[in-house]
Formats: C-alpha cells, sequence, structure tokens
C-alpha cells in the first residue's frame, strides 16, 4: 500500500513535469503549500498497539472481510522514514488525521499517553523538515464505543464529543500546528455511510430517510462547535486557522437542454449548497427544503448563528468531473452508495465506464434502472 501510494505521487510529479513548460512554481502564490495527505486507518497501521481501540473502521472492514487498516502502511512505526521521503521529494505540507481512538481510546474522559506522543513526535518531525502539518480531526473513524453508546452521527450527543476531543487536539497540538479542517468531505462521509443499506460502523440496518440529513446536520453543528471553540480559546494565542472540507464532483448538464440545466442546479444545491450554504447564510438551500420537507433537519436561530461564519476556509476534495441529466442513467458511485440520497436530489449522473443496472430505493418504492 505504501509503495503504491509513494508511486502514485512519483506519477504525478512526471506527469507535471512533462507539462513544465505550461506551469512553474511561480505561477503559483509564495504561500501556496504543495503537499501530500492521508488518513489516520489508511497510514498509521498499528491498530491494536499501545491502547488504540477499534473505529468504526476498524469494525467495517472487519466485518465484510475485505482490506482493513490494521498494518496500512505502517506510518506509525515508519513516520520518521515518511517525513524524511516527504523532504527528499519537497514537499511543504502534509494533511493528516487524528485517530480519536488512539488519542482518547474512550471516545470522551482520558487521554492515552503513547498516542499523544506519537502525534506530537510526528508533528515534530515535520516541523524539523520544514513541512507543514495540516491536522483533520475527523476522516470517519469514529471511536466504536460511541457508535455503540448512541449511534454515533445520527445523535445530537456527537457534538459534545467531538468538541471535546477537538478541544484536547486544539490545546496539545496547536502551538505547532496552525491549519486544522474539522471533518473530511462532510458531504460524501453523509450520504456515502448514513442512510443507507447497511450502517457505517456495525453491520446493522438504518433508516433509509432521515439518516443521510441528521448525520449532515450534525456534523455542521459539530464543526461550528469546534471552530467556536478554538475561535474563542486558542485562535489568538495559537493564530491558526480552521475550516470544513467536502467533496466537489464537477457537474456539467449532459445535454443543452433545459431540463439538464436545472437537473445540473438541483445537484449543486444537494452537493455542494447542503453543507455550503448552512457556513455562509446558516441555512439550508430552498431546493433542499421545498424537497425534503420535514425530513430535512432545521436550525434553530441561535444554531444558524453558530454555524454562520464557522469556517475560516472551505476544503475543496476534487476528482472526477461527470455529467448530469434528467433522465434515467447509468450511475457512477459504486453499488453501496446511497440511492436514495440521488433520487431526492432528482438528477442522474452519467457513467462514461460502466453501464451496469442499479437500483434506486425511494422511501415509497423501489424502481430499477
Amino acid at each position: 500500500m505504501k509503495h503504491f501510494n509513494l508511486l502514485s505521487i512519483i506519477l504525478v510529479i512526471v506527469l507535471a513535469t512533462s507539462y513544465i513548460d505550461a506551469f512553474t512554481r511561480n505561477d503559483f502564490p509564495e504561500d501556496f503549500l504543495f503537499g501530500a495527505g492521508t488518513s489516520a486507518y489508511q497510514w498509521e497501521g498499528a491498530a491494536n498497539e499501545d491502547g488504540r481501540t477499534p473505529s468504526v473502521w476498524d469494525t467495517t472492514s472487519h466485518c465484510y472481510n475485505g482490506s482493513n487498516g490494521d498494518i496500512a502502511c505502517d506510518g506509525y512505526h515508519k513516520y520518521k522514514e515518511d517525513v524524511k521521503l516527504m523532504a527528499e521529494m519537497g514537499l511543504e505540507s502534509f494533511r493528516f488525521s487524528i485517530s480519536w481512538s488512539r488519542l482518547i481510546p474512550n471516545g470522551r474522559g482520558r487521554i492515552n499517553p503513547k498516542g499523544l506522543l506519537f502525534y506530537k513526535n510526528l508533528i515534530k518531525e515535520l516541523r524539523s523538515h520544514g513541512i507543514e502539518p495540516h491536522v483533520t480531526l475527523y476522516h470517519y473513524d469514529l471511536p466504536q464505543s460511541l457508535e455503540d453508546e448512541y449511534g454515533g452521527w445520527i445523535n445530537h450527543k456527537i457534538i459534545e464529543d467531538f468538541t471535546a476531543f477537538a478541544d484536547v487536539c486544539f490545546r496539545e497540538f496547536g502551538e505547532d500546528v496552525k491549519l486544522w479542517t474539522t471533518i473530511n468531505e462532510a458531504t460524501i462521509f453523509a450520504f456515502a455511510f448514513y442512510g443507507k443499506d447497511v450502517r457505517y460502523g456495525n453491520c446493522t440496518t438504518g433508516n433509509y430517510c432521515m439518516e443521510t440529513y441528521i448525520a449532515g446536520h450534525n456534523m455542521l453543528l459539530a464543526h461550528a462547535s469546534a471552530s467556536n471553540l478554538y475561535k474563542l480559546k486558542y485562535k489568538s494565542k495559537q493564530r491558526g486557522s480552521i475550516g470544513l472540507s467536502i467533496f466537489a464532483l464537477g457537474l456539467t448538464p449532459y445535454t443543452n437542454s433545459k431540463d439538464d440545466e436545472i437537473a445540473t442546479q438541483r445537484a449543486k444545491a444537494f452537493l455542494y449548497g447542503w453543507m455550503l450554504k448552512p457556513l455562509v447564510f446558516g441555512d439550508y438551500p430552498d431546493e433542499m427544503k421545498r424537497t425534503l420537507g420535514s425530513r430535512l433537519p432545521v436550525f434553530s436561530e441561535e444554531e444558524s448563528e453558530q454555524v454562520k461564519g464557522s469556517s475560516d476556509f472551505v476544503g475543496i476534495i476534487h476528482y472526477t468531473t461527470v455529467y448530469v441529466t434528467n433522465q434515467p442513467a447509468p450511475y457512477i458511485f459504486p453499488s453501496s452508495t446511497n440511492k436514495d440520497f440521488f433520487t431526492d436530489m432528482g438528477a442522474y449522473i452519467i457513467s462514461t465506464g460502466n453501464s451496469s443496472s442499479f437500483v434506486v430505493r425511494s422511501c415509497n418504492s423501489a424502481e430499477t434502472y
């Protein structure tokens, strides 16, 4: 896995150098950072070592007998080697996530000293090589104990626990970390892992109609809570920035028809506006409110004010651009992805490489395309 990741980075560099006449470092702002990124579960390994307890990723990966992060890239043991490789490649930043269940094994309460030491050492190693650490607080790895206790992100209790976890991270690492992302790809996390056939983390059936939007709502509130805590308690001294990241497909109408243009606007409302409009204006897009009605949670006046303006930046994770149409069409996402969300959206994403059929399950019916 590690060699594959490094090969991918090298391939990008080779491709970039082949277009050296088109772009150079001077074409980017002086403070622009070129770097790499990963998540704790995909990189660290050492899943059962030094006090770390299972997260929902551990449970899910073992539940389906697929690949898992028990060893992964073994970054927990080989972080010095990895940082040296980053420095030799000329990377200026490294975005990594904190394993909540490594730092706070029970999800709340006691801090694991060995977990704390690992992250302090990693950050120190990055700094010593001139690499800017960018910390993601949450990359899908909720402590399994919290999932078992109250269902994770579909329960309002997650806001208090996430904020307490963030507080520990700000206090312990904030002197050396100036870039914080609260939740990675909040949009895809909400619709891909909640409100689908199998609940992320425990192999049980979930509620098709509500969970996606409840989880997304709680993510926005948890982000706002942690962000506002940082700004009130730490920002003036630590002088860092904090934001949320979303998954953003590029969306283009499949044809020049009015219907496809309108469908693309609906897709933008659901895939972008769902998280971005509350961060800027304190409420959900009108398209979502009209479509979902009572299934979409409502911000109280106080919550709206907390969420609005809570991000210093918005991280955009972009992999591909797709076509959007108003007509039923082959689906681009894996068959395990939440079909109800896209049925609610009322727009279809064209897959250019796979024409296999799929089932769209709505709250009242099921249709096969």
